[in-house]
């Protein structure tokens, strides 16, 4: 699942990181994507085996310039509906770690059917 979460972020042409993973020395690309796998629980057990599993995700856009905060986040959204994600809720706000960022975070989640 996480693969096809990044394919689908990257078809908007930044850079998507594992959340957390930029060097503390690197600076930041203007604009770019994180994500978090916060939960994969699983379900419809029935045979004493698992049906499914929820994939949830944190998806985290920042950049230099708030209004493409604003519109690739709303893309984002879009993108994810159209392609099976549950969102949960709209995106809020994401604390940045240097001040010429600001973000956003989407919580969504797919259903992984075995």
């Amino acid at each position: 699942m996480k693969s096809e979460l990044i394919k689908l972020l990257d078809a908007f042409g930044y850079p998507v990181y594992l959340q957390g993973s930029l060097n503390d020395d690197e600076d930041y690309p203007s604009s770019f994507f994180t994500f978090w796998n916060f939960e994969t629980p699983e379900g419809e057990f029935y045979d004493n085996k698992a049906h499914r599993a929820a994939w949830g995700f944190w998806v985290y856009f920042y950049s230099n310039d708030p209004a493409l905060v604003e519109s690739v986040t709303k893309q984002a959204e879009n993108a994810l509906k159209e392609n099976g994600w549950t969102l949960q809720g709209r995106a809020v706000d994401a604390v940045s770690d240097v001040k010429t960022h600001t973000g956003t975070m989407i919580t969504c989640t797919k259903i992984e059917k075995y």
